[in-house]
């Protein structure tokens, strides 16, 4: 339980990070697709360069897993001709609803509903893709 709280903490600190950043403002979307309003980018790329450094710290360190102690597995998934029609309809997805699927429940939490057609969206999404797979 308290891994569960402890996360859960993390979890609303993130939400909170990404909302004073203003990734879970739709209009700050359409001004990064339309090229009007970059601070989005900026924020993307911090998160990014952030990331690089975290995990190559973790690979020098040789990191394990803070629950259950295994090693951490940094192996990239295979480009498949699958991926390319995927990010093109999350692409249109994410410029539709003017929302990242990642700062949805973020969204929820600031109390703007417009999330939870973002939500809809990704479950409706996730439950076609398995339905898809299920039959190949």
């Amino acid at each position: 339980m308290k891994h569960k709280l402890t996360f859960l903490g993390l979890g609303a600190l993130f939400g909170l990070i990404l909302s004073r950043a203003g990734a879970t403002t739709p209009d700050l979307y359409a001004g990064l697709f339309l090229f009007e309003d970059l601070q989005l980018l900026w924020v993307i790329a911090t998160a990014i360069g952030v990331g690089l450094i975290g995990v190559q710290l973790l690979k020098a360190r040789r990191a394990r897993a803070l629950l259950g102690g295994e090693e951490i597995s940094y192996k990239g998934k295979p480009m498949t001709r699958a991926l390319i029609p995927g990010s093109l309809i999350f692409g249109a997805g994410w410029g539709l609803s003017g929302a990242c699927p990642g700062t949805a429940l973020a969204m929820l939490g600031e109390g703007r509903l417009t999330a939870l057609f973002v939500l809809l969206g990704i479950t409706l999404g996730t439950w076609f893709y398995g339905l898809r797979r299920s039959r190949a």
